[in-house]
């Protein structure tokens, strides 16, 4: 093993598209997945102004805010964006297969962070970025690495896509219940106006404090924390603008004022873990159907003039328990991922780093 430099193994592939662009496929930074190895998204087309070509098996590395930690393999020859630096493999130096492995290793973004410049988007440019040094082993070790890695990497996407496939049973599930339950007369269609009581909080974002006591709900999928709190309910809480997101919470807890507390007017009526599995599959709905610029929001009327087929407490329990079931298969499914993905993690960077 030994130390090698990126610029070693590897080239800037420069190629510009001087002809047609049709029937090629388009790549913009969009399109490539924070740590995601494999390309899976890109457009069709030629209405752009992307000059830049690639070819099957280069590397794709987004050099615009490389803390994203955004590269890809090319599964076909194609076109990209300027802020995509096209990297190609010198066979005679490195395998081609491992080397999209020696790109998302962490240090290597962290490199590339460090040699970034621009203050709003900062980019890193190939001169700096072939300076990154790493251990590189002989070339049947080589050829054992990338088998292991790739290997670990559609372990990967197999735990990936049983995850959205869960999210996916439960999300068909609701609706097949809903249709069923208003079919046979077992549920009644009810606006969620009048089964809740709906307000809002109080509190700009900057109110949080990092070591509060409390949670803080903002629009975010994520709560940050406070010092103190102005509800103690059981509630759902529904982001009012941005990336739209419903949570459960039980107790004492702080909100954005543009998030929306929803309490059930009866429990025995509608239960709220009942409508928080409700509202959690509505939200694509209120994305739709939210207004505004460039920051999208919903008003309370989109709320309340929601309609929920609601059938009768039993009935509304034992979906939630199906429901929670599927979560703990989940939550299973994303501890096992991480685990894994720390596992690849530590190979690369003991192995290449």
């Amino acid at each position: 093993m030994s130390k090698v430099l990126l610029g070693d193994v590897a080239v800037e592939h420069k190629e510009t598209c001087k002809g047609s662009k049709d029937g090629y496929p388009i790549v913009g930074l969009e399109h490539l997945i924070p740590e995601e190895i494999t390309l899976t998204a890109w457009d069709e087309g030629s209405e752009n102004t992307f000059t830049k070509m690639f070819r099957k098996g280069n590397v794709l590395f987004g050099r615009r805010r490389a803390y994203l930690k955004k590269a890809a393999v090319a599964p076909f020859d194609g076109i990209c964006s300027g802020d995509i630096t096209v990297i190609e493999a010198k066979p005679d130096r490195i395998l081609p297969e491992l080397l999209p492995f020696i790109i998302q290793n962490d240090a290597l973004f962290d490199f590339a962070v460090g040699k970034s410049a621009g203050s709003l988007s900062p980019r890193v440019k190939w001169e700096h970025l072939k300076n990154y040094e790493f251990e590189l082993p002989d070339m049947d070790k080589q050829r054992e690495l990338a088998t292991l890695l790739w290997a670990m990497d559609e372990t990967k996407k197999s735990y990936q896509k049983l995850i959205a496939a869960t999210d996916e049973l439960v999300k068909s599930q609701f609706i097949e219940q809903m249709e069923l339950w208003k079919s046979t007369g077992v549920g009644k269609e009810m606006n969620i106006g009048q089964l809740t009581n709906i307000r809002t909080g109080k509190l700009d974002a900057n109110a949080s404090s990092p070591d509060g006591e409390f949670p803080f709900f903002t629009c975010s999928k994520e709560p940050l924390r406070i010092d103190s709190y102005s509800y103690d309910c059981e509630c759902v809480l529904v982001a009012g603008n941005g990336e739209l997101n419903a949570k459960y919470y039980n107790g004492k807890f702080d909100a954005y004022q543009r998030t929306y507390i929803i309490e059930s007017k009866d429990k025995q009526q509608l239960s709220v873990p009942f409508l928080f599995r409700y509202l959690e599959q509505y939200v694509d709905t209120l994305q739709k159907q939210a207004i505004g610029g460039v920051i999208k929001y919903i008003k309370l009327g989109m709320l309340t003039e929601a309609q929920i087929i609601l059938p009768n407490i039993d009935e509304q329990n034992g979906f939630v328990t199906f429901a929670q079931q599927s979560d703990k298969s989940k939550f299973e499914l994303e501890q096992a991922l991480a685990e894994l993905t720390a596992t690849y993690k530590r190979i690369i960077a003991e192995n290449l780093g």
